[in-house]
């Protein structure tokens, strides 16, 4: 799409009737809400699948690159939002030994023909929370601002051609994007949401069998959203340009270990309480479509549809696409016998190694397997603790006081009976679909081995930085240094090692 095609389909998303397009979605829930009364999206078991973004970067220097979007098509990735990006979705497995067998091979059997296909043109995919290192020849600031006016419009010079993205930068209603980057010593206005392609995530997806059951499940797994994001905090640091003029440091001692949430929050959300954020509870299934419904329009889409099931819900799924929160509802399926209603858990960066990603998948499904079962007392964590919790693991990783109520009922801020806990209960619930215990403690080791070192990515790599810095390198050479270590180390374990390999190195 040329840049006059995306500013004349940008002016066409804009000049769509807002108030047509929430009548529409309403309509739209009213659809879904009769199909759950008849029981359609409930299905036989557990099913989880997962979504996995990289950046590319060149493959000498571990400057950020561009990825050619044929190559995107030919390597069976997707575009993400910046030029830089691409995003890999897995098939939907039952949850069970062979089903997680079979989501770890598809991401190995993916990522290795990927890889291979971008190595002759001198890249290499990353998995992080977070890129440092600017293009070549280019300053990070000039890469997330840069911008071309075509008729009035707005056009991010290294966004991918995501006509949504692009009309969020040109939206004039009530709701609009922030545009804007704030965390500590960090402030950056756009006049684009590129500054949001800084960050890459991981996404487990966990499918309910029984869609009236949702809410049960969601609210553990808000409960559950501070303890897992400590675990996987991997996004401490910006690229150096970004940040302000205070002593360097400051910028380490104040340095948040999960920047990826700030980055999210701040250049999506105008106003407060913002589109971007940790959710409440649910009381019913009813009350999740509900949700969507009433969030807040940026900018009504064009809608197409086909004989999918859920184009029968066609402007409700488009509209599902900018409810932004930590832990989400999902409600699709392209047949009535797959449809289904699952739960997004959107909280954590990309990390280390494939293992390590999977071993967040198998962590939060045997959680949502073990606990509504066991009917876990932490439900009985007040949501306001749970939210905290949520922003306190954002601020400082595992070194976080996280409020628990262990299986017996007791209330606890200590971090050990926190994660041992937590570890249990993954355990219970992946024995319960049926895996050995020489299976389950492959899946939990690298999780629970942060836990018991009290190391995340993000405390590793803010111990490098510190340690340089201290010995009088400068913030930029110590964060780019430690970037290139990063992506070195990435380069020899990221397929069949894990994080606990860089630890057990220290």
């Amino acid at each position: 799409m040329t840049e006059s095609q995306l500013a004349a389909a940008v002016t066409e998303a804009l000049g769509i009737d807002a108030t047509t397009f929430q009548r529409r979605a309403a309509e739209d829930a009213d659809v879904i809400i009769e199909a759950l009364s008849e029981g359609v999206f409930d299905n036989p078991q557990a099913i989880v699948g997962f979504e996995y973004e990289f950046y590319a970067v060149d493959g000498e220097t571990s400057a950020l690159r561009r990825v050619p979007r044929r190559m995107l098509e030919y390597i069976g990735f997707e575009k993400e939002l910046g030029l830089h990006n691409a995003e890999m979705s897995t098939s939907p497995q039952p949850l069970n030994a062979h089903g997680l067998r079979a989501q770890e091979a598809e991401i190995k059997a993916r990522l290795t023909t990927a890889l291979e296909c971008v190595r002759p043109e001198g890249i290499t995919l990353v998995s992080d929370g977070m890129w440092t290192i600017p293009p070549e020849g280019e300053g990070s600031r000039e890469y997330l601002t840069d911008h071309i006016t075509d008729g009035g419009i707005r056009i991010a010079t290294n966004m991918s051609d995501s006509v949504r993205y692009h009309a969020m930068a040109n939206a004039e209603g009530e709701t609009t994007a922030g545009m804007h980057l704030d965390a500590p010593n960090v402030t950056l206005d756009s006049a684009t949401v590129m500054p949001e392609s800084l960050i890459t995530s991981i996404q487990p997806h966990y499918q309910v069998a029984h869609a009236a059951d949702l809410p049960d499940y969601f609210n553990y797994a808000l409960r559950i959203a501070g303890p897992l994001l400590a675990l996987g905090a991997n996004s401490p640091f910006f690229p150096p340009a970004l940040y302000d003029d205070v002593p360097d440091e400051r910028v380490v001692d104040e340095a948040w270990m999960t920047n990826r949430i700030p980055v999210f929050e701040s250049v999506l959300n105008e106003g407060t309480p913002g589109k971007v954020r940790f959710p409440h509870d649910l009381q019913s299934v009813e009350e999740a479509v509900d949700r969507v419904v009433a969030d807040e329009i940026i900018v009504p889409m064009p809608v197409e549809t086909s004989d999918r099931f859920d184009d029968e819900f066609a402007h409700f799924r488009m509209k599902h696409g900018t409810y932004w929160r930590w832990v989400r509802p999902v409600f699709d399926g392209s047949t009535r016998s797959a449809a289904n209603a699952r739960i997004e858990f959107r909280p954590i960066g990309s990390q280390p190694t494939v293992r390590d990603s999977v071993s967040f998948l198998a962590v939060f499904a045997g959680l949502l397997e073990s606990l509504p079962r066991r009917e876990h007392p932490v439900i009985g964590l007040d949501w306001a603790d749970a939210r905290e919790n949520f922003y306190a693991a954002m601020r400082d990783g595992l070194g976080a006081d996280l409020s628990w109520i262990t299986g017996g009922g007791e209330e606890t801020i200590d971090g050990e009976r926190l994660f041992a806990d937590l570890f249990d209960h993954a355990r219970d619930g992946l024995k319960l679909r049926g895996l050995s215990d020489q299976e389950v403690e492959t899946y939990l080791w690298p999780l629970r081995h942060r836990a018991r070192h009290g190391y995340s990515p993000a405390e590793w790599r803010h111990e490098r930085v510190a340690d340089l810095v201290e010995e009088g390198t400068s913030l930029s050479g110590a964060i780019e240094t430690a970037q290139r270590e990063y992506i070195d180390r990435q380069k020899e374990t990221l397929l069949e090692g894990s994080f606990a390999d860089w630890v057990d190195d220290r």
